[in-house]
């Protein structure tokens, strides 16, 4: 495994169709659980600085709690204004019952 590649939590730990941040390193993530299918992406918004696991989750898009910007969960881009600039995702593998993010790369593999 990739030194990149590190745990976030257990998949148990975010219940279907919910949101929860997760402190990783020097970093604050949010994990996504849409339908059965996680996601990772910053848990800032890159608007105003708020968390957004404590936002509103509708469908695959997560609305900033503070200003009501909001962001596409799978890509990071943004559906709603004042949010101007895309969240950072990242690839996620599943592991047993673990959630893994690798650092190094978006949620479409490519480098970041």
């Amino acid at each position: 495994m990739a030194e990149s590649v590190v745990r976030v939590c257990a998949q148990a730990e975010v219940a279907p169709d919910s949101v929860k941040a997760f402190e990783v390193g020097d970093r604050r993530l949010a994990v996504f659980n849409i339908g059965g299918t996680f996601y990772v992406t910053d848990d800032e918004c890159t608007h105003a600085s708020a968390s957004l696991a404590e936002g509103m989750l509708d469908g695959d898009v997560i609305e900033c709690c503070l200003h009501f910007g909001a962001f596409h969960v799978p890509t990071g881009a943004v559906q709603a204004p004042p949010a101007s600039v895309a969240l950072r995702t990242y690839k996620v593998e599943l592991k047993g019952d673990d959630v893994f993010v690798d650092l190094d790369r978006n949620a479409a593999g490519e480098p970041a």
